[in-house]
């Protein structure tokens, strides 16, 4: 019977592949021909296989035939709607040949799998980069072209990849689609539900190369083993500096730039670094507190607290350990008990009271 069916069979003259049909046979010849019989109703874009031709239509439809058996989540693809299905099953199909861990996707698999081989089958067209995964690659070759794609439907913000793109549009929507296992807390964003979980199972599952040390994110793994190797693959446009993290080649940058896209939400006072932002707001925040609930207490201080001359220093930094004695939990009397700020010594800490009392 088998030997039947295989002399019935079409073989594929270009990769072999065996065909029991000859409709599905002629289907497949044309992926290598290139001979596009179907053809968009909408676009006029033109496909080998029929079925490519009714998915692309479905992008100008927003047709969605396939439903979720459990959330009854819509989908235009089959394939997107029974993965989706796996993370209400937990369901696992495809396991790892070479440490049998266990995958939703085959494409994950197989990606996973090359962290064992180490192929990069795939390769920027600029500047012949190797990459394992096939979008990775894409990705980087639009950091050549500048190519953004992906457009929000409420801003029209341009971005390279899909995912960032639904990314920001939840910040328009307020969409929370993940849920944390544990505390039933929301995300908009799967990968911070993820991280999240780790905090409460502990789980480091990224390892240095180096040393052994286990990190609860890729990223952060990724940052500590270039303290190994002084891999510094960031590089400043105007400057050539190179730099560890992206983050920090960003900061530099604007200091030839000038830019500061980060506006307190108080004063509109802009700031060249987010975390230099936010601490300001906090002194807003603390300052607003101070005047409501101790009003005594503030006045005290811009009565006692001036612009010091190098005769007062001694007499006010005297009255300043007082103050933070009294106000503050923490045993330093360098650190400022409004804002936390820390200080080298009296005289600096004494003019930065000053600095609250004039706002």
């Amino acid at each position: 019977m088998a030997e039947k069916i295989l002399n019935k069979a079409h073989e594929c003259r270009h990769c072999g592949q065996l065909f029991n049909k000859l409709s599905a046979y002629n289907e497949h010849e044309r992926i290598h021909t290139g001979n596009n019989l179907y053809s968009c109703k909408h676009c006029k874009k033109c496909f080998s296989l029929s079925s490519y031709c009714k998915k692309h239509e479905r992008t100008h439809t927003g047709e969605k035939p396939y439903t979720c058996k459990h959330c009854k989540k819509c989908f235009s693809l089959s394939s997107s709607c029974k993965r989706h299905e796996r993370t209400h099953t937990g369901e696992k199909p495809y396991t790892c040949k070479h440490c049998k861990k266990y995958f939703r996707q085959s494409s994950s698999c197989k990606r996973h799998e090359r962290t064992h081989t180490g192929e990069k089958p795939y390769t920027c067209k600029h500047c012949k980069q190797c990459f394992s995964d096939l979008g990775n690659c894409k990705r980087h070759e639009r950091t050549h072209t500048g190519e953004k794609r992906y457009t929000c439907k409420h801003c029209k913000k341009y971005f390279r990849q899909s995912s960032s793109c639904k990314r920001h549009e939840r910040t328009h929507t307020l969409e929370k689609p993940y849920t944390c296992k544990h505390c039933k807390q929301c995300f908009s964003d799967l990968g911070n539900c993820k991280r999240h979980e780790r905090t409460h199972t502990g789980e480091k599952p990224y390892t240095c190369k180096h040393c052994k040390r286990t990190f609860t994110q890729s990223s952060h793994c990724k940052k500590h083993e270039r303290t190994h190797t002084g891999e510094k693959p960031y590089t400043c446009k105007h400057y050539k500096r190179t730099f560890t993290q992206l983050s920090h080649c960003k900061k530099h940058e604007r200091t030839h730039t000038g830019e500061k896209p980060y506006t307190c939400k108080h004063c509109k006072k802009t700031f060249s670094c987010s975390s230099y932002c936010k601490q300001h707001e906090r002194k807003h925040a603390t300052d607003s507190s101070l005047k409501r609930k101790q009003p005594g207490q503030y006045l005290k201080l811009r009565k006692h607290v001036l612009k010091p001359t190098a005769s007062q220093v001694s007499k006010d930094s005297a009255f300043l350990s007082s103050v933070i004695e009294e106000n503050s939990s923490q045993d330093e009397s360098l650190t400022c008990w409004i804002c936390q700020d820390e200080f080298s010594n009296k005289t600096h800490l004494v003019q930065h009271y000053d600095d609250h009392m004039m706002r």
